[in-house]
């Protein structure tokens, strides 16, 4: 939550009387934080560590208006991979490229990432890593999108 309304008040200070909307991502797995790998040699370390295993994504979102938050939501999802084979990781990897880096986790749920799975649970849009359908209706709420 600190990421997101840290980079929406960094936003908001240059542009003022907007809606600013500040989103992150983090994911844990047994007790371990990940971050987006710097390369696809760390992509594949935090898919080995992750594969088999079930691991939290939270993704928070906060809106922002003249530095002050208005509104903050945090949700999770809960994803099972698969206990795929290294040959597998080495085929995702050389398919996704470079993109998997700007992904934590090192996939992409909306590609063929989706076959590292066995199992999810949460919001598809939170797992993306924007909480959308409650930003949504904060700003339908608010007169900012129309119901």
């Amino acid at each position: 939550m600190a990421l997101a309304e840290l980079k929406a008040q960094r936003v908001s200070q240059r542009h003022k009387d907007a809606l600013v909307i500040g989103a992150d991502q983090m994911l844990q797995c047994g007790g371990i934080w990940f971050d987006k790998p710097p390369d696809l040699d760390h992509a594949r370390g935090h898919l080995i560590a992750l594969r088999g295993k079930t691991h939290e994504l939270l993704s928070a979102v906060c809106v922002v208006r003249d530095g002050e938050v208005l509104w903050r939501h945090l949700e999770s999802a809960q994803l099972t991979m698969r206990p795929f084979s290294d040959a597998f990781i080495d085929e995702y990897l050389a398919a996704a490229g470079d993109a998997v880096c700007a992904s934590v986790g090192a996939y992409q749920l909306e590609g063929r990432g989706a076959q590292l799975f066995s199992r999810i649970e949460g919001d598809y849009f939170t797992i993306l890593g924007l909480p959308l359908l409650p930003l949504l209706g904060f700003l339908v709420n608010h007169g900012v999108v129309t119901a």
